[in-house]
């Protein structure tokens, strides 16, 4: 399936959206008093990060074609 640059583009900028506030969920849940509490959460939004990275190196690479 081709997209086109401008999806590309868009598509990195969302992602990149994305990832900054679930780098901030991660400090959040970090931060509280009880964090053991949120560790499934914590791993879920790490998990996510992950992927989404993944998302955005695949988009680069495309992009440099």
């Amino acid at each position: 399936m081709e997209f086109s640059e401008d999806d590309l583009a868009e598509a990195r900028r969302q992602i990149d959206s994305t990832l900054h506030k679930l780098r901030e969920t991660i400090k959040t849940f970090e931060s509280k008093e009880n964090a053991q509490r949120y560790k499934s959460q914590i791993t879920l939004a790490k998990r996510r990060v992950k992927a989404f990275e993944i998302a955005n190196r695949l988009i680069e690479r495309e992009l440099e074609k």
